[in-house]
C-alpha cells in the first residue's frame, strides 16, 4: 500500500476509475481501522501502555495514532463490544463499516443483540445519519428513558473555548427536548436573517445564519434589548404513539421522539406541555399510520402539513438526512388533480426537489424513506406503469 500510495497520480484517472479508487481506498481504510481497534483493545489488556508512561490505554492509542483521546477511547470501547457481535465484527473486517458506523452499531446491538442484523442492513442501504437515528431508537426501546433523562440532566453543561485559529466555540449538552426548545427559538430569527441576507445579495451557509440568530437572541434578551420577539411560533415536532403517551412509556416499536433529535422520555413531553408551550404536530394511535385528509388548496393545510412533518422529519430520499428547509411535493401535479392528498405528497430537501423538477428523478412507489431514481431506472414510477422498456 505504501508503494502504491507513493506512485499514485489521481490526475491520470478517468472519472469512473477515480470513483472506484475512492471506493477501494475507503474499504482498505475501514479494514485497517478494524485491525487497529482490535489490536489496540489487546494492548489495553496488557501493561504496554503503562510501561510507556501513558495515563491510560486510550491515551496510549491517541499518542500512537495522532488522534484526540475521546475518539481513541470510543475505538477501544467499540473493539471490546465487537467480540460479542460476530456479524458486526465480520462486516468490519471486510471493510463494509466505517469506525463511526461500528461505534453506533456496537453500542445499540450490545443493548439489543437481536437488532444486530437489522442495523447492518440499515448501514448498507442508508446514510450514517439515518443509521445513527435507528441505533438511538433501538437503544431507546430497551432502556429506561426516564432514568436516561435524569442522568443527562445531572450531566448537563454549557462550555466555551478557543480553537487553534482563535475562534470561540460553544458546546451545550442536555436532554433532546431542551436542545429542541433552544433550536426552535433560534429558527424564526435565523429565517429573518436569511431573508435579509438574500435581499442584500449575500449567499451564506444556513449554519452561519443560525449562529447569528443565537447571538441576536442573546442581544434581544439583554438589559437593553427587551424580550426576544419571534416572527412566528416556535415549532417542536413531537412524534408519539397515543398508547405510549397514555401509558407513560413506549414499548416494543412504539414511537416517542422529537423529530430530528431522537427518542425522549414520555415525561419530557408532559414537561414541554407544562412549561414550553410547544406545538405538538402529530399524536397518532399506532406506529407510523396517519389518516389521509384531502382538500382543494394547492398547499397542504395545517393538519396535513403536521402529518407530513410526522411522516417525513427528514428528506424522503433514502440516504439523505437533511431536516431543514424541506419542500412539500405533489407526486401527481396539482394542475391536473386540483387537490392536495396526504398520501400523494412527499417532503424533499432542495437538492433532491431540484433533481425531481428539472431532471425527472422520482421516488420509487411507497411511503416513507425510499430509493430516489433517475428516469431511466426500471423502478421509476413512469416505467412501472408504462409499457415495457425496449431491450
Amino acid at each position: 500500500m505504501g508503494e502504491y500510495a507513493a506512485r499514485f497520480d489521481a490526475r491520470r484517472l478517468g472519472a469512473d476509475d477515480a470513483a472506484r479508487a475512492v471506493k477501494d481506498a475507503a474499504a482498505i481504510e475501514k479494514m485497517a481501522a478494524a485491525v487497529k481497534s482490535l489490536a489496540a483493545a489487546r494492548v489495553a489488556e496488557t501493561n504496554v501502555w503503562k510501561r510507556e508512561g501513558d495515563l491510560s490505554a486510550a491515551h496510549h492509542l491517541a499518542r500512537l495514532t495522532g488522534t484526540p483521546v475521546g475518539p481513541a477511547r470510543d475505538a477501544l470501547e467499540s473493539a471490546r463490544r465487537l467480540r460479542e457481535l460476530p456479524a458486526v465484527e465480520a462486516a468490519a473486517r471486510r471493510g463494509e463499516l466505517s469506525a463511526h458506523q461500528v461505534a453506533v452499531i456496537t453500542d445499540a446491538a450490545t443493548a439489543d443483540p437481536h437488532a444486530e442484523q437489522r442495523l447492518l442492513e440499515q448501514a448498507a442501504r442508508g446514510s450514517y445519519g439515518e443509521l445513527r437515528d435507528e441505533c438511538a431508537r433501538t437503544k431507546a426501546n430497551v432502556m429506561d428513558l426516564e432514568e436516561r433523562r435524569r442522568r443527562i440532566h445531572r450531566q448537563r453543561y454549557l462550555r466555551s473555548w478557543n480553537d487553534v485559529e482563535g475562534a470561540a466555540l460553544l458546546q451545550m449538552r442536555d436532554n433532546p427536548e431542551v436542545i429542541a426548545g433552544v433550536m426552535a427559538a433560534i429558527e424564526p430569527v435565523r429565517d429573518e436573517l436569511l431573508a435579509l441576507a438574500r435581499n442584500q445579495g449575500r449567499a451564506e451557509r444556513l449554519e452561519a445564519h443560525a449562529a447569528d440568530a443565537l447571538a441576536e437572541l442573546a442581544r434581544r434578551a439583554g438589559p437593553t434589548g427587551g424580550a426576544a420577539k419571534r416572527s412566528r411560533r416556535a415549532k417542536i415536532l413531537v412524534r408519539v404513539d397515543l398508547p405510549a403517551l397514555l401509558r407513560g412509556f413506549p414499548t416494543s416499536d412504539e414511537t416517542c421522539e422529537i423529530a430530528g433529535y431522537g427518542p425522549i422520555a414520555v415525561s419530557a413531553i408532559r414537561h414541554l406541555l407544562d412549561t414550553e408551550d410547544p406545538f405538538l404536530a402529530a399524536v397518532v394511535t399506532k406506529g407510523r399510520d396517519v389518516a389521509g385528509v384531502a382538500h382543494l388548496g394547492r398547499r397542504p393545510n395545517a393538519r396535513q402539513l403536521s402529518a407530513l412533518e410526522w411522516l417525513y422529519p427528514t428528506c424522503a430520499v433514502e440516504g439523505c438526512n437533511s431536516l431543514t428547509y424541506l419542500e412539500v411535493d405533489h407526486r401527481e401535479d396539482w394542475s391536473q388533480t386540483h387537490m392536495t392528498l396526504l398520501e400523494l405528497c412527499d417532503r424533499y430537501c432542495r437538492h433532491h426537489h431540484d433533481l425531481k423538477t428539472r431532471d425527472n428523478w422520482a421516488l420509487v412507489e411507497g411511503t416513507g424513506k425510499r430509493a430516489f431514481v433517475p428516469p431511466g431506472d426500471p423502478r421509476h414510477p413512469r416505467n412501472t406503469h408504462g409499457p415495457p422498456l425496449a431491450a
